[in-house]
């Protein structure tokens, strides 16, 4: 009799272990439940989040340079190779009497102080200074800074605009001043590119980008003054561009031409006596109008700068860089450029 009883019981406690163990499972899934619902929450939100910084336009010319790329805590994404902002032919007019103020009120809200810019929500493909060997062109710098910043802009570059003014009335030295430009600007920024632009030229064409690559560019390809067509085949002026491997390579400009002409075609002959080659856009792309002007007082053609060209391949690692001085003046830091103003020390006579 007993023998039936104790099964009886040991089957309800069986079935009395089965349900608590249920019973427990079941409230331990609650719980899981529970705690995996706001995780999925904060998920979905961070999904949106991402999906809001992906689809978010690059800021084009006409926003505020202080929009801010979404707080996602991932780094900044690398900008394109071909800017999506670029508008290709532009419309270019200097019969105008646009001030540095009238430009100051265009593009100076873009800008932060010494003419500097950098993309918020992308990382620029390069770090670029541009140099402009100037004296006594406002009208054709109010000009060149009006056109020139909302390009750069668009091309969503990190640059900065550097004006080196030379003092005085002395003989004009253009390449001295790129050289110095260059210089001076390595002392503020760890640029990669320069590009070297005479202040009366302005590019047709936005897509023709300011940037360096691997091999030093001539961009100034097609300008008006010439109806569109390259002079000749080894030009190397007007506007280029060089690395600072490229620059230091040939031991910069030479510091030796004083007045009008030369420094462009030795740069040139240095490129190629350093084993390098140049590279050029297409005469469509590569389209500059040149502002009319007389030229400069002190600025006339150097007679010796056709005996200099032949000597290039001689002085190439001892006139440049390497022997390279001049005394800063003045720096001055305005919204649309870095001024400085520099004693170049000029020959007597």
């Amino acid at each position: 009799m007993l023998k039936p009883v104790f099964k009886l019981l040991g089957l309800l406690l069986l079935f009395s272990l089965a349900r608590f163990a249920v019973f427990l499972l079941y409230s331990k899934n609650s719980n899981l439940l529970f705690f995996a619902a706001p995780h999925n929450a904060v998920n979905t939100k961070n999904k949106a989040s991402l999906n809001i910084e992906k689809t978010t336009a690059v800021p084009d010319f006409h926003q505020n340079r202080t929009a801010t790329p979404a707080t996602s805590g991932r780094p900044l994404e690398p900008c394109p190779n071909v800017s999506l902002n670029l508008q290709g032919v532009l419309h270019v007019e200097f019969r105008t009497n646009r001030t540095l103020e009238d430009v100051r009120q265009h593009v100076g809200p873009l800008l932060q102080q010494g003419g500097r810019y950098k993309p918020a929500n992308c990382v620029a493909k390069q770090k670029v200074a541009i140099i402009i060997p100037f004296r006594n062109r406002y009208d054709h710098l109010s000009h060149w800074l009006h056109y020139l910043h909302p390009i750069l802009i668009r091309q969503q570059l990190d640059y900065g605009v550097y004006v080196i003014n030379q003092e005085g009335d002395g003989v004009f030295n253009r390449a001295k001043l790129m050289n110095i430009g260059h210089t001076e600007a390595l002392k503020e920024y760890d640029y990669e590119c320069f590009v070297f632009s005479d202040i009366d030229l302005v590019p047709l064409n936005d897509r023709n980008l300011y940037r360096c690559s691997d091999k030093p560019r001539h961009l100034s390809v097609a300008v008006d003054k010439f109806n569109f067509l390259l002079p000749y085949n080894n030009i190397f002026g007007g506007v280029t561009a060089l690395s600072r491997e490229q620059f230091l390579k040939v031991n910069g400009f030479s510091n030796t031409f004083w007045g009008w002409g030369g420094e462009d075609d030795d740069l040139y002959q240095r490129i190629v006596f350093r084993g390098m080659s140049i590279s050029r856009p297409d005469s469509v792309i590569g389209r500059f109008k040149m502002i009319k002007h007389g030229r400069d007082l002190h600025n006339d053609p150097n007679p010796n700068n056709v005996q200099k060209l032949k000597e290039t391949y001689y002085n190439i690692d001892r006139d440049g860089f390497s022997s390279l001085s001049y005394a800063v003046m003045e720096r001055r830091k305005d919204l649309l450029y870095t001024f400085i103003t520099v004693d170049v020390q000029p020959p007597a006579g």
